[in-house]
């Protein structure tokens, strides 16, 4: 039987986490991103869908960057939105991160989030080099 490697994925630039988690877990060449907030360092979160938006990706980026991987490693991405209203703002801030070779990614509006945030984002990247293939 194939042993599975498994690494528990930490950023000291992420504020650590606020319950029993962990920022990121790789499986083989798998990694898995806890949910992100937009919340800084000083564990405030940011006013606006837009200031939100973008640092809960920063932090996604942060936790990529300690697992060797970046934004083009990620596959899927699930955005949960405190109000769908918002939707149309935050796609304007992930085009900024997600330019080139777009995961697969899913959008919900939720009843709540923590720390009352208005966005949370999780994504699932794979990390190593990658070969893109045209079908």
């Amino acid at each position: 039987m194939a042993s599975i490697i498994r690494r528990i994925i930490r950023s000291p630039q992420v504020v650590a986490p606020l319950a029993p988690y962990s920022q990121g877990v790789v499986v083989n060449n798998v990694l898995y991103l806890s949910g992100q907030i937009g919340m800084n360092l000083e564990q405030e979160v940011l006013e606006g869908i837009e200031n939100q938006t973008r640092q809960a990706l920063t932090n996604i980026g942060h936790v990529l960057t300690a697992a060797g991987a970046t934004y083009n490693n990620v596959v899927k991405v699930t955005v949960l939105l405190d109000d769908i209203k918002n939707f149309d703002v935050m796609n304007k801030v992930y085009s900024e991160f997600f330019t080139q070779n777009l995961p697969a990614r899913a959008a919900y509006q939720v009843a709540k989030l923590p720390k009352n945030a208005l966005i949370e984002i999780e994504a699932v990247a794979v990390v190593g080099e990658i070969t893109e293939s045209k079908l």
